[in-house]
C-alpha cells in the first residue's frame, strides 16, 4: 500500500519507534519566540542542560510583544536574546529586523518540502503549507527538541480535504477555512493531518495556502498540509536555485513528496466552494460561523488587519484595493500590522500604506501583540473587533471583548461602514 505525504516524512526521519504507535523523528527546524521558550531555556539552565543540538537549525524570533510593553515582557525577550547571542544562533531576528514567526520564517526560506518542523506555538501548522510536517509542541518537547534535536510523535492519521469549484470574487482563502472549520467543528480533525487538495488549492498562491494550514489547529489537527508543486517551488527558488539545474528539476523532486494514489486516508471530505460567500465568525469558537449576509449590521469598534493568517503582502494589496479612496466609519479605528519588514516595506513602496492612512487606519510595526490580547489593540470590555486573526476565544483580544474572524476584503468592509458588511455589495 501506498504512503500519504506525513507517512513518507515520518519514514524519512525515523529515529527510534519506542512503542507502535509512537515515532521518535529527527527535526529540520526547531523554530522559537519569546514568550513560550524562555520557560524551556530557564529549565535546561536549572537542569545544568543550557546547550542546543544544532544552532543552524534553530530559528529564533522576538514578535509576540515587540517592543516590549513592560518589563515582564522585557525580561522574556532578553532570556531569548541572551540564549541566542550565547549560542551563536544566526537565525535570530531581534527588534527591527522581526516578524510574526509564521510568515517570516518560510519568508527566510527555512521551510522546504518534507521537513519536520516544531515550535511551541500551536499555529506552527502554518509551514505545512510547504509539504512539511510541521507541529504546535509543549514546553517539555521543544526543550528535548532544542538539547537533541527530536520531538516524539504520535503517529497520526490523514484526513483528507479536497476543496473542489471555484472561488468568486472577494472569496478567499480565509473563507475557504473557516467553512471547513464550521463543517468539521473544532474536534472534527482532532489528532489527524488536514491535507488539503483539489483544483482550488493547486491555483492558490503560496500565501492563500498558509492560511488554510495556518488554521488546522482550529479543527482540532496536529497538522495542516498542502502537496509542494511548482506554485512551491516558484516561492522557493531564490533559496534552492543553487540545489537544481532548473525549475522543472526542483518541481520533479518535490513531487516524490506527494501522497502516493493509492494511499490510505482515515477519512475523505470534499468540500465545492462554487457558490461559497465570505464567511465571518459570531460566538467564541473557530467553528462558530456564519454567510457576512447573516452577520451583517453587526456594530463594530476595532478593525485589525494583520497576524499569521493574514499579515501577508497578498492580503493588504486584496484589502487596500477595496478601501482605496475610503473612509473608515465615524468611531471605528483601524489597525494595521504588516506580518514581516519586508511586507510592510512593500506595501510601502505599492502605495498600500498610504491607502490605509488615509482611510484612517494606524500602521503600526509587525508584531503578534493584538491577536492574543497582550498590545498593539487590546479590546476593552464590550467592544467588538472585525478581525483577520485565527482565533475568536472569550478574551481573546481582551477581557470582555468580541472578535468577529473574517478576511482582509470582509474586515475593511466592516471598517467602512461600521458595521459587518458583505464586500460584495461594496464598489473597489
Amino acid at each position: 500500500m501506498g504512503q500519504t505525504i506525513t507517512e513518507k516524512i515520518f519514514a524519512s526521519h525515523l529515529r527510534d519507534k519506542p512503542t507502535a504507535e509512537n515515532a521518535v523523528l529527527d527535526l529540520d527546524v526547531v523554530m522559537c519566540h519569546e514568550i513560550t521558550t524562555p520557560i524551556a531555556i530557564t529549565d535546561l539552565m536549572e537542569r545544568g542542560m543550557d546547550r542546543v543540538f544544532d544552532k543552524n537549525r534553530i530559528k529564533a524570533v522576538i514578535d509576540h510583544v515587540t517592543p516590549s510593553k513592560d518589563s515582564k515582557t522585557a525580561t522574556q525577550a532578553k532570556i531569548l536574546r541572551d540564549w541566542a547571542r550565547r549560542h551563536g544562533i544566526k537565525d535570530f531576528f531581534d527588534i527591527g529586523a522581526n516578524g510574526v514567526c509564521h510568515a517570516l520564517f518560510p519568508e527566510k526560506g527555512f521551510i522546504r518540502p518534507g521537513y519536520t518542523v516544531i515550535m511551541g506555538d500551536s499555529h506552527t501548522c502554518t509551514h505545512g503549507a510547504f509539504g512539511a510536517f510541521a507541529a504546535g509542541i509543549g514546553t517539555t518537547d521543544l526543550e528535548v527538541g532544542i538539547l537533541k534535536g527530536v520531538c516524539t510523535f504520535r503517529l497520526p492519521q490523514t484526513m483528507k480535504i479536497e476543496i473542489v469549484g471555484r472561488l468568486t470574487d472577494n472569496v478567499s482563502a480565509k473563507d475557504v477555512i473557516l467553512y471547513i472549520i464550521k463543517e468539521l467543528t473544532v474536534n472534527g480533525a482532532t489528532d489527524k493531518v488536514m491535507e488539503f487538495v483539489g483544483p482550488v488549492v493547486d491555483k492558490m498562491s503560496m500565501e492563500s495556502r498558509m492560511t488554510l494550514c495556518n488554521m488546522a489547529i482550529e479543527a482540532g489537527a496536529t497538522c495542516g498540509v498542502c502537496l509542494p508543486d511548482r506554485v512551491t517551488a516558484e516561492y522557493l527558488w531564490p533559496f534552492i536555485r543553487d540545489e537544481y539545474s532548473s525549475l522543472d528539476e526542483a518541481v520533479a523532486d518535490f513531487a516524490g513528496w506527494h501522497s502516493d494514489p493509492d494511499a490510505a486516508f482515515a477519512e475523505t471530505r470534499t468540500f465545492d466552494v462554487s457558490s461559497l460567500v465570505p464567511q465571518v465568525t459570531y460566538g467564541f469558537k473557530p467553528d462558530e460561523v456564519k454567510d457576512v449576509t447573516e452577520m451583517a449590521g453587526t456594530e463594530v469598534d476595532q478593525i485589525y488587519m494583520g497576524s499569521c493568517t493574514n499579515g501577508r503582502i497578498e492580503d493588504l494589496r486584496a484589502a487596500a484595493a477595496l478601501l482605496r479612496g475610503k473612509k473608515l466609519a465615524a468611531g471605528v479605528r483601524g489597525i494595521l500590522s504588516p506580518a514581516t519588514p519586508a511586507v510592510f516595506s512593500q506595501a510601502n513602496d505599492e502605495g498600500l500604506l498610504k491607502i490605509f492612512m488615509e482611510a484612517g487606519f494606524c500602521v503600526t510595526n509587525p508584531t503578534c501583540g493584538a491577536c492574543l490580547g497582550m498590545s498593539n489593540g487590546v479590546l476593552a470590555p464590550g467592544e467588538v473587533c472585525a478581525s483577520t486573526t485565527n482565533r475568536n476565544f472569550n478574551g481573546r483580544m481582551g477581557k470582555g471583548g468580541m472578535v468577529h474572524l473574517m478576511s482582509p476584503v470582509s474586515a475593511v468592509a466592516a471598517g467602512i461602514n461600521g458595521f459587518i458588511t458583505d464586500p460584495r455589495t461594496i464598489k473597489g
